[in-house]
C-alpha cells in the first residue's frame, strides 16, 4: 500500500515537472516568496497595497507564460535558475533593508571589494524565516537527487506547433515590454525615494528602473553645467538668508584661532543619550560631556547608508549619492571641502581612522585634500588590539592624543572611531571589564550587543577626554562629536520594546525618527549647558564651523546651526521639521498621524509645499554637482 501511494506521488510529481504546470507552480511559489519579502520590508508597518500585489502578479504571469512555452528539455532547468536568481535577489534585498532600510542598487556592485566586511555583518542580520526563500529549491534538489522527478524525452515538436509558439513568444515579449515600461516609468516621479519606487514599480520593476537609472544617471541629473546650477543655488541661498538668516546666539568668530576636533562615532544613535539599563547609564561619559556643553538633540544622518557618506556630507556640505559612491566612484570631484578651507586659513589639518586605507577608498580621497597628517590603520605604531577588524577606539584615541600633541596650533583634526561597528560583538576586545553595563534580558540580541558596543565606545571617549585634559589640550579646544549613522534596524523588536518600556508607546513616525537621529553635541570654550532642539544635519557642520572661525565658507548646501532654519532633508526625499515629517505623505510628529493636505489651512499647506520645494532643489543641485563634477567647471 505504501509503495503504491509513493509510486502515485512520483507519477504526479513527474508529470508536473515535465509539463507547463511546472511554470505555474513555481510562479505561485515565487509570488509567495515576493509577498514574504514585502512583509519583511516595506510592509512591516504599512501593509500591502492592492496595486503592489497586482503589479507583482503581472510580472510573474509574464514569467509563467514565457517559461511554459519553452521546450521540455530546457524548461525545468530554466525555471530552476530563474527561481534561484529571484530567491537570491530577494534575500539580498531583504538583508540590505534590515541593515539600511533601503534596497540594493546595481551601482553598489563595486562594494563587493569589501566582501570581508560584508560577510562579517551578514550573520547579525539573518532571521529564521529567510529559509523560506530557498525551501522549495532544496526540495527540488532532493527530488532530483532521489530521482523522484526526472527529465523525460519528448517527441520533436511539429512545424505547425513550432510556428504557433513563435507567434506566442512574440506576443508575450510585446506584453513584457509594455508592462515593464509602464511599471518602470512610475519610479521616475520619486527618483530619490526607493521605498516609494518599490511600492509603485514592485521589486522587479524597481530593479529594472535602477539599472536604467545607473546607465543614464548623467542624463537624469537636472543640471548639466555649473552656470545653470549656480543660478538656482544662489536663488536658494538668497531665500534661506531672508527666511533663516537670523543669528540666534551671536557666536560668529568665537573659535577664531582655536583648535578644533571633529569626532565621528560609529553607529551612535541619539536614543542612547541619558538612558540606562538595569540601573546603569549606557553612555555616562558622553552624557556628562553633553550636559556640560552644547547638546544637539535633533541631528539627523544625511542618508540611510555608510560612514563614508557621513564624512562626505561633513566635509563638503552636499548630500551623499548611492551607498558609498561619493567616495568610491566620484572621489576625484572638486568641492569647497572643509580641509581646503582650513588649510587656506593656516590651520594644521589632520584625519585619523583605525581602518585600512582601501576601505571606502579613503586613502585616495584624503590624499587629494593636502592634509598635513593622514593617519590610517597602518600609520599607527600600536595595532595590538583590533575590534571587528579595526583599531580599537581606546588604542586609536590614545595614539591620536600623541599625534595631536605634536601639531602646530591652531589645528583641526577629524577622527573617526569604529569599535561600535556592526555586528556589535566587540570581537577582539581583550578586556571585557571595560564594559560597565549588564544588558540582562537583551543578552545576545541585536539590541544587547549594540548597547554593549555603545558602552565601550563611551568608555573610550572618556579616556580621550581625560587624556586631552592631562595634556593641557582640552580647555582651548572645540570638540564636535556626533554619530555617523544608525546602528540598529528601523523596526528592531527589542529596541521598540526597550523604548516603549521607558517612554511609552511609539508611533511609526517615532521609530523612523529614532532610526535617523544620531547622538550629537559640541564643546565651545566658554559656552556651557546649552541645548539646541531644532533639526540639524551633517550638511550644516561645515557652514557652522566656518562661521565660528570667521572663515569664508564657499559652496555649501547646509546652513549655520546657530541660525534659525527649522528643517532638514535626507537624500531619500524625507523632510524633518520640529513638528512635521515627510515620507511620501506628511505626518504630525506629535501624534504620529497622517496629515490630509487637502484639509489643512492655507498657511500650513503653503509651509509644507515650501519645504517640498526646498528639498527637491537641494537634492537636485547636490546630485548634479556630484555626478557631473560641476564645481570643477567654475
Amino acid at each position: 500500500m505504501k509503495e503504491k501511494y509513493t509510486q502515485k506521488i512520483k507519477i504526479i510529481a513527474n508529470k508536473i515537472y515535465n509539463s507547463p504546470l511546472l511554470s505555474i507552480v513555481i510562479g505561485l511559489i515565487i509570488l509567495g516568496k515576493t509577498i514574504l519579502f514585502y512583509k519583511n520590508t516595506i510592509a512591516i508597518n504599512e501593509g500591502l497595497g492592492l496595486d503592489l500585489i497586482l503589479g507583482t502578479s503581472w510580472f510573474i504571469l509574464i514569467l509563467i507564460l514565457i517559461t511554459s512555452i519553452l521546450p521540455n528539455r530546457i524548461r525545468p532547468h530554466t525555471i530552476f535558475l530563474i527561481n534561484l536568481f529571484v530567491s537570491i535577489l530577494l534575500l539580498c534585498d531583504n538583508l540590505y533593508y534590515v541593515y539600511a532600510s533601503s534596497f540594493l542598487s546595481i551601482a553598489q556592485a563595486s562594494n563587493l571589494r569589501y566582501i570581508d566586511e560584508i560577510i562579517r555583518t551578514i550573520p547579525s542580520l539573518l532571521q529564521l524565516n529567510y529559509i523560506l526563500y530557498f525551501l522549495d529549491i532544496i526540495i527540488i534538489i532532493i527530488l532530483r537527487i532521489s530521482k523522484i522527478v526526472y527529465l523525460e524525452e519528448k517527441n520533436i515538436m511539429k512545424t505547425g506547433k513550432a510556428i504557433l509558439k513563435v507567434y506566442v513568444i512574440f506576443i508575450i515579449m510585446g506584453l513584457s515590454i509594455f508592462v515593464g515600461i509602464n511599471y518602470v516609468s512610475k519610479g521616475k516621479d520619486d527618483p530619490y525615494n526607493k521605498n516609494i519606487q518599490m511600492r509603485k514599480t514592485t521589486i522587479f520593476g524597481y530593479h529594472i528602473y535602477d539599472i536604467e537609472s545607473v546607465i543614464t544617471e548623467k542624463h537624469r541629473t537636472k543640471y548639466k553645467t555649473y552656470d545653470n546650477m549656480i543660478k538656482d543655488y544662489e536663488e536658494l541661498k538668497e531665500e534661506y538668508n531672508t527666511e533663516y538668516g537670523k543669528d540666534l546666539y551671536g557666536f560668529e568668530g568665537i573659535l577664531e584661532g582655536k583648535n578644533i576636533i571633529i569626532l565621528q562615532l560609529e553607529s551612535l544613535q541619539e536614543f542612547v543619550v541619558n538612558k540606562s539599563i538595569n540601573g546603569t547609564e549606557i553612555t555616562p561619559n558622553l552624557n556628562k560631556f553633553l550636559r556640560e556643553n552644547i547638546t544637539f538633540s535633533n541631528m539627523f544622518m544625511q542618508s540611510y547608508s555608510t560612514t563614508a557618506d557621513s564624512e562626505h556630507s561633513v566635509l563638503n556640505s552636499v548630500y551623499p549619492t548611492e551607498n558609498g559612491m561619493a567616495y568610491s566612484k566620484y572621489y576625484m570631484d572638486t568641492y569647497d571641502n572643509l580641509f581646503t578651507l582650513y588649510n587656506n586659513a593656516n590651520y594644521y589639518t589632520s584625519y585619523m581612522h583605525g581602518n585600512d586605507g582601501y576601505f571606502w577608498n579613503r586613502e585616495n580621497v584624503y590624499k587629494r585634500l593636502n592634509l598635513r597628517d593622514l593617519s590610517l590603520k597602518d600609520s599607527f605604531k600600536d595595532t595590538s588590539e583590533e575590534i571587528v577588524g579595526y583599531l580599537s577606539d581606546e588604542l586609536l584615541y590614545r595614539q591620536a592624543i600623541e599625534k595631536i600633541k605634536q601639531y602646530e596650533k591652531p589645528f583641526i583634526s577629524f577622527i573617526v572611531s569604529a569599535s561600535s561597528h556592526t555586528p556589535f560583538n566587540l570581537d577582539g576586545l581583550k578586556d571585557r571589564s571595560k564594559i560597565s553595563i549588564d544588558v540582562g534580558e537583551y543578552e545576545d540580541t541585536a539590541l544587547g550587543n549594540y548597547l554593549t558596543s555603545a558602552n565601550y565606545a563611551d568608555y573610550s571617549f572618556g579616556i580621550f577626554i581625560d587624556e586631552l585634559k592631562k595634556e593641557g589640550l582640552y580647555d582651548d579646544t572645540a570638540i564636535l562629536v556626533f554619530g555617523d549613522h544608525n546602528g540598529l534596524s528601523m523596526y528592531d523588536e527589542e529596541l521598540t520594546k526597550y523604548l516603549t518600556d521607558i517612554e511609552g508607546n511609539k508611533s511609526d513616525v517615532d521609530m523612523k525618527l529614532t532610526y535617523a537621529k544620531v547622538l550629537a553635541g559640541m564643546k565651545i570654550p566658554g559656552i556651557e549647558k546649552l541645548k539646541i532642539d531644532k533639526p540639524i544635519s551633517k550638511l550644516d557642520i561645515k557652514p557652522t564651523l566656518t562661521y565660528l572661525c570667521n572663515i569664508e565658507d564657499g559652496f555649501s548646501l547646509g546652513t549655520n546651526i546657530f541660525k534659525n532654519k527649522d528643517f532638514v532633508c535626507l537624500n531619500n526625499e524625507r523632510i524633518i521639521t520640529d513638528k512635521y515629517y515627510y515620507d511620501e505623505n506628511w505626518y504630525d510628529i506629535g501624534t504620529g498621524g497622517k496629515i490630509d493636505i487637502e484639509e489643512v489651512d492655507d498657511n500650513l499647506k503653503q509651509l509644507l509645499d515650501k519645504y517640498l520645494k526646498y528639498m527637491r532643489v537641494e537634492i537636485d543641485i547636490s546630485n548634479s554637482i556630484v555626478i557631473n563634477n560641476l564645481l570643477k567647471q567654475r
